[in-house]
């Protein structure tokens, strides 16, 4: 089966299971209130449509990647996946018993908000471009990996991880509620996780030139690491 089979294949189980939980979740009598409290707000849905224009991006530009060489293993990869993606839904949908604000509701923090995750989706499109083929979701060395070191490579190691995470902080700004930073804290430590596991597998294939490389620059966004 060609790999594009198998995505259709995904897609079509996923909407196929998607279906059966949502026609069972429309028969509990406790859904109409559970739908009314997690309703979204137009300012949220400017941020999730910024996440969408993102993965779209991510999508399309995740062809250009070369052979790997090495990588993490399977396990390690969707034990990030599940962090980040569980903290994504715990960042954007209100959930019960954490909606108390941490921050007043301003339209002007809104605004601030949805400009850094914005402003951070054009840093994340920035560094992915000077990757170039060396890019992968996982932890991995590619056929013929090179040390990038130009664009935001130039002062920050890791700036889609940065963009990444200041993405999440605008879009905790926009929703203002306790959730929001609970999920950031949950995919800052996915994301410290792998960095330290990208780190060793670039120390260990480019010894001197990375640890000079490392003096030289942040791991994120300074002075943030």
């Amino acid at each position: 089966m060609t790999s594009t089979a198998k995505t259709l294949v995904r897609i079509l189980t996923a909407a196929v299971v998607g279906g059966a939980v949502g026609a069972l979740l429309t028969r509990w009598k406790g859904m109409a209130q559970f739908r009314a409290h997690n309703e979204l707000g137009a300012n949220m849905w400017i941020s999730v449509a910024l996440w969408c224009v993102f993965s779209i991006y991510w999508s399309i530009a995740a062809k250009d990647s070369a052979p790997t060489k090495s990588a993490e293993s399977v396990w390690s990869r969707q034990w990030h996946l599940i962090l980040v993606n569980g903290a994504l839904l715990l960042l954007v949908f209100p959930v019960p018993g954490l909606t108390r604000r941490f921050l007043p509701a301003s339209q002007w923090i809104v605004v601030v908000g949805l400009v850094i995750q914005a402003a951070f989706v054009l840093f994340a499109v920035w560094a992915r471009r000077h990757l170039g083929s060396n890019w992968s979701g996982e932890v991995r060395i590619a056929a013929g990996h090179q040390l990038v070191r130009s664009g935001p490579y130039g002062f920050v190691r890791h700036p889609i991880y940065t963009a990444v995470l200041g993405m999440y902080c605008g879009t905790a700004l926009v929703s203002g509620e306790i959730h929001a930073p609970i999920a950031l804290v949950i995919v800052t430590l996915a994301y410290w996780r792998k960095i330290r596991l990208e780190e060793q597998a670039l120390e260990k294939t480019f010894g001197a030139d990375f640890d000079e490389y490392r003096r030289d620059t942040w791991a994120l966004v300074p002075p943030l690491y």
